[in-house]
């Protein structure tokens, strides 16, 4: 390679990596994780949170020290009221942009209010930045809890492991002196590990340390590297007060870091009259069109080779060997995960279902999760484990249940999920006892907390995602009983334009599935229409859907909804559990919608922000229902058959139609 073409490659780097810049500061921040343990809260209205809104807006101001990347604020009068006082602080790491790092700590101040609602402890970490706060005082204490692991989903050889670790605490421990004595307690460095290959490292503390408690801080984080990133071209480690990061890659600035604006004042003489002045002008004319130029082809070769890579089918840059998009996705070790459920005792055992099992853990970190364990013995299911931690981990919304991170171990396929306490509907609704903690109030905020999560899923996320299995066992309860809709193993993303597609693989539910989608194979948002209408109709009789397969002459749910419907007893539907406290006005217009939704054509059925519309405005004249005579057929083609699907039914074609008519599921069961 001629060193004008290195010269060439190396000048189109720099240029892409400030392009990089410039736009990804118009973006979201890259989310790593946060931490806000419930051990002290606040309610609504309180003088914490008035205070606490204080702090976020003073950081998040245009008069922030986003130059120095560290600010911090207090709000309350009295230091020693530890319940309404907050203190808060931003760290943005050292080789980003004042621009960058002002984004992402205004969206930070955002984000953690959504995050962690009633906390008076948070800590959210993103790519950029991090955002701490809490009713203790935090500036100038060093703190390693929590603590966090991100690592590299490629190992080194085994032949190189002790060489490696050798080179790598050396770099870790040289950059984390250099950090600590200088005032912005930054730095980074690199080392060369063989003769082609280097390790890159970057070390932060917050600069309200001490360069002793800086130094001590990196230290023992470096402590954790056997059990973060043992035998991993890369990792991280990140706490409160400090953290590290290498990789055998350039993933840092390193114009920036090479040379940090200074933080006194120095005397810069003044250019000559004349020369210096001619010169300048002379640079600027040359550079400037040269740098177009080279900028442009730059822009060319990339999407030559954009072009060539779709062509050929090649794999995106962000995707691993597994099909994982590795963007900064948690991975944890199965180590961690054995020890967070005490190797998968039975005592953390939550539920299990055709894919796997569920159980509940407590990471290093001290947060409880939920943790799926796909089977091994299971043939099927990869595929939908791909799929899932890909779709989840775009997806941030207070109806959704938030995906933590994953694990890929040989065999083990395992999702890390945020813990809810109340595991999901099916649990209280089809229980003869609990469906009575279920009031009509709790149940109409659980439909339209359904209705939003999937208007997020079909209008409002970045991309635009077909669940294709929401049943009762997918919405998981949290603490207040919002309802959080899980499992997106069988989720579809659509494009842009994108309004329905085909499939011959129907998975999903029976008696949840549309029409269209179980005999034809066609599958859009109204599919999820159809089945959050069987939702509701399930959440105001209280009674499983395939319950009524088994008594004679009911035929379905939604025939048994329609015959009390057009006899005008519709209130003959209402769970006996909340019978005498319900609003009937809502009640009966919750079947009308659910109705309107479980219709034969898909192109009758509502859209979700109609129907939010419909439950939020009772002015809002509701068009009438036709009868939905899908399931009576499937009823009546499903006689003669003399085998019934099973959980390890795991796909089924069009070709395989008649449907048989039961509630087995062909898809993962989520953490409950």
């Amino acid at each position: 390679m001629s060193s004008c073409f290195k010269s060439s490659v190396s000048l189109i780097s720099i240029f892409f990596f400030i392009i990089f810049n410039t736009v990804s500061s118009a973006k979201d921040p890259i989310y790593l994780l946060h931490y806000c343990p419930n051990t002290t809260t606040y309610t609504r209205n309180s003088t914490y949170l008035t205070n606490l809104r204080t702090v976020l807006s003073s950081l998040s101001s245009p008069d922030a020290a986003y130059t120095s990347r560290f600010d911090n604020a207090t709000a309350g009068e009295d230091e020693n009221d530890n319940n309404n006082r907050v203190y808060g602080l931003f760290l943005c790491r050292g080789d980003f942009s004042p621009g960058i790092c002002r984004d992402c700590v205004a969206f930070a101040a955002n984000e953690t209010l959504y995050r962690c609602p009633r906390e008076r402890q948070a800590v959210i970490w993103y790519d950029e930045c991090m955002l701490r706060y809490s009713n203790q005082s935090i500036v100038g204490k060093m703190s390693l809890r929590p603590a966090a692991y991100l690592r590299n989903t490629q190992n080194i050889t085994e032949n190189q492991v002790s060489r490696f670790n050798e080179s790598l605490v050396a770099l870790l421990i040289n950059a984390s002196v250099k950090a600590a004595s200088t005032s912005t307690k930054f730095a980074t460095d690199k080392a060369n590990f063989t003769v082609f290959q280097t390790i890159y490292s970057l070390v932060q503390c917050t600069p309200d340390l001490t360069n002793q408690d800086c130094e001590s801080c990196l230290r023992q984080t470096i402590n954790l590297l056997p059990r973060c990133c043992n035998r991993t071209i890369g990792g991280r480690v990140i706490t409160s007060s400090c953290s590290f990061r290498y990789e055998i890659y350039p993933f840092y600035n390193e114009n920036i870091t090479a040379a940090p604006p200074p933080l006194s004042t120095v005397a810069t003489p003044l250019p000559q009259k004349g020369k210096g002045k001619s010169s300048k002008v002379i640079a600027t004319a040359v550079a400037v069109p040269v740098s177009v130029c080279v900028l442009l082809l730059g822009v060319a070769c990339c999407l030559l080779a954009r072009r060539r890579k779709i062509k050929l089918g090649a794999k995106t840059d962000d995707q691993d060997e597994d099909g994982i998009t590795s963007t900064e996705t948690v991975q944890y070790q199965f180590s961690a995960i054995e020890a967070a459920t005490n190797k998968f005792s039975e005592s953390n055992k939550l539920g299990h279902g055709g894919f796997g099992e569920v159980y509940k853990g407590q990471l290093i970190t001290g947060e409880t999760v939920a943790i799926k364990r796909l089977s091994r013995e299971s043939t099927q299911g990869a595929e939908e484990f791909k799929n899932e931690v890909v779709v989840v981990a775009k997806l941030q919304h207070k109806n959704l249940a938030n995906v933590l991170g994953y694990c890929l171990d040989g065999e083990e396929k395992i999702l890390v999920y945020e813990f809810v306490p109340n595991k999901s509907l099916d649990y209280f609704l089809f229980d003869d006892e609990k469906r009575g903690l279920l009031d009509w109030q709790r149940r109409y905020k659980i439909i339209e907390g359904i209705a939003r999560g999937i208007l997020y899923l079909h209008r409002d996320s970045r991309l635009t995602i077909i669940h294709r299995d929401l049943k009762a066992s997918n919405i998981l309860l949290d603490a207040d009983m919002n309802p959080k809709i899980s499992d997106f193993g069988m989720a579809r993303i659509f494009g842009v334009d994108q309004t329905q597609a085909n499939t011959r693989r129907i998975v999903g539910t029976y008696g949840y599935m549309s029409p269209e989608y179980a005999i034809h194979g066609q599958y859009s948002v109204k599919s999820d229409v159809y089945s959050f209408g069987v939702l509701v109709l399930e959440l105001i009789t209280g009674k499983k859907n395939s319950s009524f397969y088994e008594e004679d002459g009911l035929g379905d749910l939604v025939t048994y909804v329609w015959k009390l419907w057009v006899e005008n007893s519709p209130l003959e539907l209402v769970d006996e559990a909340m019978r005498g406290n319900f609003q009937t006005n809502e009640v009966i217009r919750c079947i009308h919608i659910a109705l309107l939704c479980v219709q034969d054509d898909s192109s009758e059925r509502p859209s979700t922000d109609n129907i939010l519309v419909m439950m939020n405005s009772f002015t809002v004249t509701l068009p009438i229902p036709n009868q939905s005579g899908f399931l009576l057929r499937t009823m009546r083609d499903s006689k003669d058959q003399q085998s019934v699907a099973s959980a390890s039914d795991q796909s089924v074609t069009s070709k395989s139609l008649p449907l048989p008519v039961d509630d087995s599921s062909i898809t993962i069961v989520y953490p409950r």
